[in-house]
């Protein structure tokens, strides 16, 4: 393994251990050159992914991208970056195990906007307005009429912010 601070390729592991309910290897290692300490992860590819995008273009699939846009989502919501983590691996064993090597950006985008869905509907609508390329208020309000919508109870006459659809954002009052 290259040293990140030296590039050296004479490194030794000092420490491993399981991660990621046991999903990938955590590596402690040592630079025998610069003696630099690093962490390295070894995870479980079933297969190599290659995305394409709206453009036409390909790009190998990149985990760490999927988490950052994932994470931005969740930026200040109230869940614990395990749970992130436990998410993104289930999405990539999910896009692994389809069976196609090919992906579109579409179609992975997707499958973000619902376990996104069912986990923070902050997240989901954050992260929808980036994917769906939001223009004006009118797209929000489309969305949150959605979520709105499925939430409510079906006994109920009016929707979880107000009785009618024009007080979307006005709370019931209690």
């Amino acid at each position: 393994m290259r040293c990140p601070f030296c590039g050296s390729e004479d490194s030794q592991v000092k420490d491993s251990r399981p991660s990621d309910e046991n999903a990938a290897i955590r590596r402690r290692r040592v630079c025998a050159d610069c003696g630099g300490r690093f962490t390295t992860f070894e995870r479980v590819q079933l297969r190599e992914l290659t995305v394409l995008k709206r453009s036409g273009r390909k790009v190998l699939f990149d985990r760490e991208k999927l988490s950052r846009s994932i994470s931005v989502a969740l930026r200040k919501r109230p869940i614990e970056p395990e749970r992130i983590d436990r998410l993104v691996s289930g999405l990539v064993r999910q896009l692994e195990s389809s069976g196609e090597t090919e992906i579109t950006s579409a179609d992975i985008g997707e499958l973000v906007m619902i376990a996104l869905r069912e986990l923070d509907p902050v997240a989901y609508v954050r992260f929808a307005s980036v994917y769906r390329d939001f223009r004006d208020t009118a797209d929000f309000h489309a969305v949150l009429r959605e979520l709105a919508d499925e939430t409510r109870d079906p006994l109920d006459t009016g929707n979880r912010f107000g009785g009618d659809r024009d007080g979307l954002f006005e709370p019931k009052k209690l």
